[in-house]
């Protein structure tokens, strides 16, 4: 071999070792130290954090104040980048550093006032919820100026630097958690765009009521809408420009599992308890599992990198655990704009005018944006944020109108912090339902327990309480000059539901109606079908007494109750397809379980998918269609157009024959077995609905960068459905990178489960790891069990507590 060929191999093999020793440099750099001692400004005294074996850390104190910015600290540590987005995306700042791809969120956000309202609840924030905010902003802040010197790699690639937190970051983020809970806004939005198309009838077969109920009786607005002069192609386009920060509505999956048995009921003859709440699936996990320990305060649970607070969770006395209830706290008006006179719109006691403000957003890559933003009496102008300008557009003779919203959350006076601290120092259930009185938005399905062996289930929240005369119920946009919409007022927080220690021996919600029909206030209409409560109320009156590892089992059940009543149609459709017998075979004696070995589940999703867009499409249009049912089924409109059998329907308006509901069947079957023999191969018994249905957990914002995707994002197969207790939901929405269908984008973003009086049997689960860099052991460790419905101790053994190290915080007297 000649001698130069040898000395350019040497070279390079010797820039090979560089680069790695650089890398592997870099990524030691950027872990950091969870061992030794630190002295930083802002403590009053020693902070010590002593982190287990997973990662989990426990914050000692001698105040609370103190262990809140040691929590700042371990946030800031291990979440650096979660932190980062967090604070962009309540400032509307995400187009700084991810470009014009994020221009359209940016300016919802702006016009909702996200920060805005933080900064208005920030200024009446005070006593101790006012310094826990800032204690926590400081530990923030001293975590970021131990890491400046080698930044997590999403920094690196994007070219941006973390900028200092605020208790203010941490009111927005409060709100944006509450955004996420709420959809009600979209439900209206979605029906006004139906009204375009469909009259109030049909509109109210294609939106159904709750099961069992009759449609709510209000005025006809599809002809109200067509009377104010709102164009049809605009409605069509009301949704299309929404941008990804706006929370489904009623879509399969949302929402979460609580439950809590009482001594009579448990094996320890001691309340247990269980919690998961169902979120988008994020790397890393939403939740940030952590102990805190203070002179008056001993708790463990799920924190939540940007608030300082146990979410979720468990102290010395009691045990809690939330599900969305979903209540209507969100209204959207049609505002009208005084003719001539651009700057002041109507009210029911003449004109008023705008509140004008101008923000600028600045755009990675391209000028800046400069935004002229408007709120009425009602709340912020959302339309001015461009995404939605075309719904409110009107003829030429018509005044032109503006969309308003109106939402509890952003409200001046929501002290979440505040309430927050007070449930985590309640030392029996009547403690806990006091201090869920102060609890504004979300509103909560909350269950608790004590050591006294009481339980309790109160929904806690701000409820608006709207006119007997008001006949639009919330369920669309109303005329925002008509006082009839107007909000009167407030429900009183001891008449939200609640109840207490049931003669049956436990408690449960699944985002069902949490309410009896002699209820009498109004809550909402847009409940969740009641699939996963029924099946967990079957399984907890299955047995006499249950142990925590029953509660497992419960969290991890694949039955779906949704499939019984669509089964008989399932096995009906047979049409002349090559797979068409195999698929009959998979189907036969299967009864709903949607387990991730069985091709069962994958054909009946895939044939629920193609009968939904066979009975709406030539309704709806293609586009309407991709919008409203792209993402889900309908299933409960689905389900009742062919329970009813109804003709109009399942007729396909585009053919001259009159096709019957089981034709529809039919065709949706060889539809799908065409669409998974294309994707899978012709070998129906090799059919996996695990692989099909794998969990996806996205990373912000490499997941859309498909190189990057494979180093950030996680993956693995699971079973469940949309309406299973251990709850996948299923996206029929094509994965915007693969173009796979029926993954699963939203789960049980935690699990836990509770002993209340042996709180060393406690434990839980999230869906990824405490870290939040993709070169750790933690950044994945509990993805597996977690998949598996497996749980890690949530009070650390004898021994175990320090295992992953102990890192002691001085306060440095400069």
């Amino acid at each position: 071999m000649p001698r130069w060929i040898k000395r350019l191999a040497l070279g390079l093999a010797g820039l090979v070792v560089l680069a790695l020793l650089g890398v592997g440099g870099y990524a030691w750099r950027a872990t950091p130290a969870h061992g030794g001692e630190l002295k930083l400004q802002g403590l009053a005294g020693e902070v010590r954090i002593e982190r287990d074996n997973h990662g989990i850390p426990t914050v000692r104190a001698a105040s609370l104040r103190d262990a809140m910015y040691g929590l700042g600290v371990v946030h800031a540590q291990d979440r650096l980048w979660q932190l980062e987005t967090h604070r962009r995306i309540g400032s509307g700042r995400l187009a700084e550093a991810f470009g014009a791809g994020a221009l359209d969120t940016d300016r919802f956000l702006r016009a909702l006032g996200v920060r805005r309202a933080a900064q208005a609840q920030w200024e009446r924030t005070s006593g101790e919820a006012r310094e826990v905010l800032e204690a926590y902003a400081a530990g923030v802040n001293a975590g970021i100026g131990q890491a400046s010197w080698a930044l997590p790699p999403e920094f690196l690639v994007l070219g941006v630097k973390p900028e200092p937190w605020t208790p203010v970051d941490s009111l927005a983020w409060a709100l944006m958690m509450a955004w996420d809970l709420g959809g009600n806004w979209n439900a209206e939005l979605a029906r006004l765009r139906l009204a375009s198309r469909l009259p109030l009838e049909r509109l109210n077969q294609i939106v159904p009521p709750y099961p069992g109920d009759a449609p709510v009786r209000t005025r006809d607005y599809p002809a109200l809408y067509a009377e104010l002069g709102l164009r049809a192609g605009a409605l069509r386009r009301a949704l299309v420009d929404l941008p990804d920060v706006a929370p489904p509505s009623g879509i399969e999956g949302t929402g979460s599992n609580n439950w809590v048995v009482a001594g009579a009921r448990s094996v320890t003859g001691s309340p247990l308890l269980a919690n998961d709440p169902h979120l988008r699936l994020s790397v890393p996990a939403l939740w940030y599992f952590a102990r805190i320990e203070a002179p008056d305060v001993k708790a463990a649970g799920a924190t939540m990198p940007g608030l300082p607070s146990v979410v979720l969770g468990q102290n010395a006395d009691i045990a809690w655990g939330f599900t969305n209830t979903g209540p209507d706290v969100q209204d959207l008006y049609l505002e009208r704009v005084k003719d001539g006179d651009a700057s002041r719109y109507l009210t029911p006691d003449g004109d008023a005018a705008f509140e004008v403000r101008e923000e600028t957003v600045r755009v990675k890559g391209q000028p800046e944006l400069k935004l002229r933003l408007r709120t009425t009496r009602h709340g912020p102008v959302i339309s001015d944020a461009g995404t939605l300008a075309d719904v409110v557009g009107a003829r030429p003779e018509a005044a032109p109108l503006v969309l308003a919203m109106r939402w509890t959350a952003l409200d001046p006076d929501a002290d979440p912090i505040g309430a927050g601290l007070k449930m985590l120092r309640a030392r029996s259930v009547d403690d806990f339902v006091a201090a869920s009185a102060l609890w504004v938005a979300p509103m909560q399905n909350m269950v608790v327990a004590d050591r006294a062996g009481r339980i309790g289930f109160v929904a806690a929240g701000r409820v608006p309480l709207r006119r007997p005369d008001n006949d639009l119920q919330g369920l669309a946009p109303a005329p925002g000059w008509d006082a009839r919409y107007d909000w009167a007022g407030w429900l009183p927080a001891p008449q939200t539901p609640r109840e207490f220690d049931p003669p049956r021996g436990w408690l449960a919600t699944a985002n069902q109606r949490i309410h009896g029909a002699d209820y009498p206030h109004h809550l909402t209409h847009d409940w969740t079908l009641p699939f996963r409560q029924q099946r967990i109320e079957q399984l907890l009156q299955a047995r006499p007494k249950h142990s925590l590892d029953d509660l497992a089992r419960m969290q991890a059940d694949e039955v779906s109750l949704a499939a019984t009543p669509v089964l008989p149609w399932l096995r009906a459709a047979r049409p002349a397809h090559p797979q068409a017998a195999a698929a009959q075979a998979a189907l036969a004696g299967w009864d709903g379980r949607m387990s991730a070995d069985s091709a069962a589940p994958l054909i009946h999703w895939a044939w629920l998918r193609h009968l939904t867009r066979a009975l709406f499409v030539d309704e709806l249009g293609v586009e309407d269609f991709e919008r409203l049912f792209g993402p889900r089924t309908f299933f409960d409109a689905v389900l009742g157009v062919i329970e009813r059998g109804d003709a109009w329907w399942c007729d396909d308006k585009t053919t001259p024959a009159v096709e019957t509901c089981a034709e529809m069947s039919t065709r949706a079957m060889a539809a799908a077995l065409d669409e998974l023999t294309q994707r899978f191969g012709p070998d129906v018994s090799a059919w996996r609905w695990g692989p099909a249905h794998a969990s996806v957990a996205e990373h912000r914002p490499f997941s859309r960068v498909k190189a990057l995707a494979r180093v950030f994002e996680l993956r693995v197969p699971v079973g469940g459905d949309s309406y299973t207790v251990n709850a996948t939901r299923v996206t029929l929405k094509p994965h915007p990178t693969t173009g796979e269908l029926y993954l699963n984008e939203h789960g049980a973003s935690m699990r836990a489960l509770y002993d209340v009086a042996n709180p060393a049997q406690s434990r839980v689960m999230h869906s990824s790891g405490q870290s939040g860099l993709p070169w750790s052991s933690r950044y994945r460790s509990f993805l597996q069990r977690w998949a598996g419905v497996d749980h890690v101790p949530l009070w650390p053994a004898a021994g175990e507590a320090t295992a992953g190290g102990t890192l002691v915080l001085k306060p440095d007297g400069r």
